[in-house]
């Protein structure tokens, strides 16, 4: 179970680092993405634009290390039903979105497959949270420290 969650743990948190790496730099597109989908207010798409990508960086960086492991799996599985909330509700408002996932390059139009794919890496985050810290994870060593 250690070495499972381990691969799912070090698989999440390498997938929010990419996402989080890719929307460095373009608070300004990506507040355009966000706006696309009709849910927010302008006054705050623009500072989640700023923030998002450093929050990604770091929950990613969380679940790579295993560092508060079970919460940072808990907020990623929180993050990622989010996620898909956003896009389903884009689909039945029939609304064409790009998703935005990985950042201004990403044309991926928001869709019931990216619904599922949230949904499954929502489910992943679980088993990591109720399995965690798993394998070579710095909770483990914390925690032996003390």
């Amino acid at each position: 179970m250690n070495a499972a969650v381990l691969v799912v743990r070090l698989l999440l948190g390498a997938l929010l680092v990419v996402a989080g790496a890719l929307k460095v730099g373009h608070a300004a597109e990506l507040a355009s993405t966000i706006a696309n989908f009709r849910l927010l207010p302008a006054t705050i798409t623009g500072p989640l634009a700023v923030g998002l990508p450093y929050f990604e960086l770091l929950l990613g960086a969380y679940l790579i290390g295993g560092l508060f492991t079970r919460g940072a799996a808990v907020v990623a599985a929180a993050q990622f039903v989010l996620y898909a909330g956003v896009i389903a509700s884009a689909v039945l408002r029939h609304i064409p979105a790009h998703c935005g996932c990985f950042g201004p390059g990403d044309a991926a139009t928001a869709d019931w497959p990216h619904v599922a794919l949230d949904l499954a890496l929502a489910g992943a985050s679980g088993f990591v949270a109720y399995g965690a810290p798993g394998a070579l994870a710095l909770d483990r060593k914390l925690r032996s420290a003390a």
